[in-house]
């Protein structure tokens, strides 16, 4: 819904997310689209900022410039920054649930969440691996055009990687590595970068999984095997995609202007040239879904919680990111 507010969860209460949630708040100018917490009351007013409760989003618009709008879902008890509790974990899923659920019905126009702590959340109970997996099944029922995600992406500067695998131990991932997984990636990562993005005729690289790009089995079969015709597949769909290629040389800035994606095969191999490239900046996003979908690229950060030593930026350009891809899909 044009005009709606952004929906903010809170994230792991005894984590950063009620300061870096502040922080962005403070940090707006006029003219920034408002948005809306899902979360405790008490939590995030220690944060330092001033709070308003508000019964839905639509409320969000009136107080934003004097205070931040908060839809209270209370904790069971109170939780002290720094000290995680598994007590608090079914009310932070129910934020998130409740935040995703006000996308879907078009009273919040996209979805920030800020960071959780998967072993609090399964300690409580918890069967997702993570956000990503859990907006996916909490949207899976609503309607979609094209192919379905989650996808996860992750972006800084000129640089979009995707995930064809994910929240794996590495030693994993090789066996988790199929044709129609990392083809389905690909898919979802060029048809986001033309619905959300704006890019028309996207072109992407696919990352080898073994150095050298397996050195034509030497090194390796999974290009062989797996990637190869994975790429092959996508190209006769008409998808733009190079590769496998080394991974070793792929992220350099020369490069990075021959693609405007790459398809990574795990976890760090894609998470690591993005934090360097811009630790504080990168922005990640869940592609592929009915709803928007970004959250800072950083975890809860236990250890200065609650120290005044978080810094937002990452938050901040996870609000802009969600605003301006709601605003292209937006008819």
């Amino acid at each position: 819904m044009r005009g709606a507010p952004l929906a903010v969860t809170l994230g792991d209460p005894a984590g950063i997310g009620p300061e870096i949630i502040a922080a962005a708040w403070r940090a707006s100018r006029p003219g920034d689209p408002p948005f809306v917490v899902f979360g405790d009351h008490d939590a995030l007013a220690g944060a330092g900022a001033p709070v308003v409760r508000v019964g839905s989003p639509a409320g969000a618009a009136g107080v934003f410039a004097q205070a931040i709008p908060l839809v209270d879902m209370p904790l069971p008890a109170p939780v002290q920054p720094g000290a995680p509790d598994t007590q608090a974990g079914p009310a932070i899923a129910s934020w998130i649930a409740t935040a995703t659920e006000a996308c879907l019905s078009g009273k919040a126009s996209a979805l920030v969440t800020a960071p959780i702590s998967k072993a609090v959340l399964k300690a409580s109970g918890f069967r997702h691996p993570g956000h990503t997996e859990f907006i996916g099944d909490l949207t899976a029922h609503a309607e979609w055009e094209g192919e379905r995600g989650p996808v996860m992406m992750l972006a800084a500067g000129d640089l979009r990687v995707t995930l064809a695998t994910v929240h794996l131990p590495l030693s994993q991932a090789p066996g988790a590595l199929t044709v129609e997984g990392i083809t389905r990636t690909a898919r979802v990562t060029a048809q986001a970068l033309v619905r959300d993005f704006g890019i028309p005729r996207p072109r992407l690289a696919m990352a080898a999984l073994n150095p050298h790009a397996g050195e034509s089995g030497e090194m390796g079969r999974e290009e062989i095997t797996i990637l190869r015709p994975a790429a092959e597949a996508l190209q006769a769909e008409g998808i733009d995609i190079a590769g496998p290629l080394p991974a070793d040389s792929l992220f350099a800035p020369e490069i990075r202007q021959s693609y405007d994606a790459v398809v990574c095969m795990y976890h760090d191999q894609a998470l690591i040239p993005v934090k360097m490239l811009d630790f504080w900046g990168g922005v990640n996003l869940t592609l592929g879904l009915p709803v928007v979908r970004t959250s800072p690229d950083h975890g809860v950060a236990f250890d200065i919680a609650g120290k005044g030593l978080a810094r937002p930026d990452s938050f901040i350009a996870a609000l802009a990111a969600a605003a301006g891809i709601a605003g292209r899909r937006t008819p």
